[in-house]
């Protein structure tokens, strides 16, 4: 039996097919050996989830997933950024960014449901892709590897609470600058960041259209906010986190 998943570039369809029984490589299960589930569960579980499972360099916007596709694979990112983003009728956008170690829509994995979202690469990304069939049986068989994973599913129910209570309580002002607090504090503090995506990406992130992001950044100048292209930097930060602070009593509340 091939495993086959099929993912867009663009225009281009790719297949790519391998066989079950071909292991990876060692260089790629070193680098597999990144992922947290792995780490938490016992070697020869280990060992059966990536004797199915094949470690792919993707380029930007690849297309993973499609909504409401079966979902055949876990997608684990190693390196890069995924979107998952959602789409109705003419209308799209970004529910959340992931990131190294992030796990794409692991639910669907678990319920054998299809994707309630489409997932994308953002720019060049490393994936590890496991057969979802062997995701459930090492979930039956391997309680570390169960709980490592339920810990994954837990963090992204509280992730998307929060992005749920950042919609309905803040205002987009209020949102820009929590994130552009939190993407400080990620990137070493140096008050000097970079927006890693488009900032269209950004604004569909944030729950808001481009010209409003525009007028929100222009609005964050009196709070020491410049911006030139994709590069932002932040003179007053103690002015920007009193913006965000009420952000941080919604955090502590969760």
């Amino acid at each position: 039996m091939l495993i086959k998943p099929r993912l867009d570039i663009g225009d281009v369809v790719l297949t790519f097919e391998r066989a079950p029984e071909i292991s990876m490589r060692m260089e790629e299960r070193a680098e597999a050996a990144q992922c947290s589930f792995l780490a938490a569960c016992r070697p020869e579980t280990a060992e059966y989830l990536l004797q199915g499972a094949f470690l792919q360099r993707f380029p930007a916007h690849t297309q993973l997933t499609r909504e409401g596709e079966r979902a055949d694979f876990l997608y684990v990112v190693l390196g890069g950024a995924v979107e998952l983003y959602a789409s109705w009728r003419d209308r799209e956008t970004t529910v959340v960014v992931l990131g190294p170690n992030d796990g794409v829509i692991d639910a669907s994995v678990v319920l054998d449901q299809p994707y309630p979202q489409s997932a994308r690469t953002l720019e060049a990304s490393r994936i590890l892709m496991v057969p979802s069939k062997s995701v459930r049986h090492a979930l039956e068989e391997d309680g570390g590897f169960a709980a490592a994973f339920t810990r994954e599913i837990a963090r992204s129910y509280s992730q998307m609470a929060q992005e749920l209570k950042n919609q309905k309580l803040r205002t987009s002002l209020e949102r820009l600058a929590n994130w552009l607090v939190q993407r400080d504090r990620e990137t070493g503090g140096t008050r000097r960041l970079v927006i890693p995506f488009e900032k269209k990406i950004l604004a569909a992130r944030l729950g808001m259209a481009p010209e409003v992001l525009s007028r929100s950044f222009a609005a964050l100048a009196k709070f020491g906010v410049r911006v030139d292209g994709a590069q932002v930097t932040i003179r007053d930060l103690p002015a920007l986190e009193d913006l965000a602070g009420a952000e941080k009593r919604l955090e502590a509340a969760s």
